[in-house]
């Protein structure tokens, strides 16, 4: 069976795993009301529509999705006083014959292209979520639950498994797509423990997140220990064999060491932005650092207003 029908057999299993799963908490779902009400179900917080920003990384497959969850210990480093003003990256060179940097939009969040930055919110963000979130297989470390767009849930499985293969180490789902409203209390949090200069450093603004396209993952790993605060996995083996072999799997290193000037974020060694395999092997073979500088588009260090 060739690589393309077995992602597409994994895919069909996933959703037919979905569905069984949701038929399960359905029935369950009545049985509890049943016996305790449905006032008592919300009182518990049976439900949480929404996951929450990062928590510390573990090693099992699924936790609860909350609307309050821990998030890492605020940090970011100063800027200088006298920040030099980042020039506008240079309009981007032609590509090699064969590559079409129109095949697919920038602008539509539910083109795996679209670019969210400080100066290009999500379309329509305070009303956006992507059409097909799926829940990632049980086998691959997910503490918070999380969920990504079905394509970018499928070629993070098989990024997974080709780590632990290769390299035998465990990749971990520490955050994937998140709400607008979730959005708002992680950036919240960040204003209330750093001021709105150092949020912006290392938090996005509600309708500004990557994560809320269902397309971004930051991605950790069960040995190192490290969390989505600091450089701290950047030195890790699995960070290594990510810059080396994401591509293959369609991810891209979305907040480069170096980038601040053209991105508006600190290097975030763990997040990595699901683009595809065409244009995530265009940007590694081309070794250009940021989407914005490949498509040619002005820096976005700070939001417009």
């Amino acid at each position: 069976m060739s690589r393309t029908s077995q992602r597409m057999v994994r895919a069909t299993e996933r959703r037919r795993a979905r569905r069984i799963r949701l038929v399960w908490a359905g029935a369950a779902t009545l049985v509890v009301a049943a016996l305790v009400g449905a006032g008592s179900l919300a009182a518990a917080g049976v439900w949480a529509p929404d996951a929450g920003p990062d928590a510390a990384p573990v090693s099992s497959s699924r936790g609860p999705v909350t609307d309050a969850p821990d998030l890492p210990a605020p940090s970011f480093t100063p800027q200088p006083t006298e920040t030099p003003v980042p020039a506008t990256p240079e309009p981007a060179a032609p590509s090699p014959a064969g590559f079409d940097r129109s095949a697919n939009s920038i602008d539509d969040p539910l083109s795996p292209w679209v670019i969210v930055d400080k100066l290009r919110p999500v379309r329509d963000g305070a009303d956006y979520s992507p059409p097909d979130l799926v829940d990632l297989p049980a086998d691959m470390p997910n503490p918070n639950g999380y969920q990504l767009r079905d394509a970018a849930a499928t070629a993070l499985e098989d990024m997974f498994h080709a780590a632990k293969n290769e390299i035998g180490v465990q990749l971990v789902a520490q955050s994937g797509y998140r709400s607008y409203s979730v959005q708002v209390k992680a950036y919240d949090y960040y204003v209330n423990s750093l001021g709105v200069a150092g949020a912006d450093l290392t938090s996005a603004r509600p309708g500004y997140s990557e994560h809320q396209t269902g397309f971004a993952m930051d991605i950790l790993d069960t040995v190192s220990g490290c969390s989505t605060d600091g450089r701290c996995f950047a030195g890790t083996a699995a960070y290594a064999w990510l810059q080396a072999n994401a591509y293959r799997f369609g991810y891209v290193l979305r907040y480069p060491d170096g980038g601040t000037p053209v991105t508006g974020y600190e290097f975030e060694p763990w997040h990595w932005r699901w683009v595809g395999v065409p244009l995530a092997t265009e940007l590694h073979t081309d070794g250009i650092p940021t989407l914005e500088e490949f498509f040619g588009l002005p820096a976005a260090p700070g939001y417009a207003g």
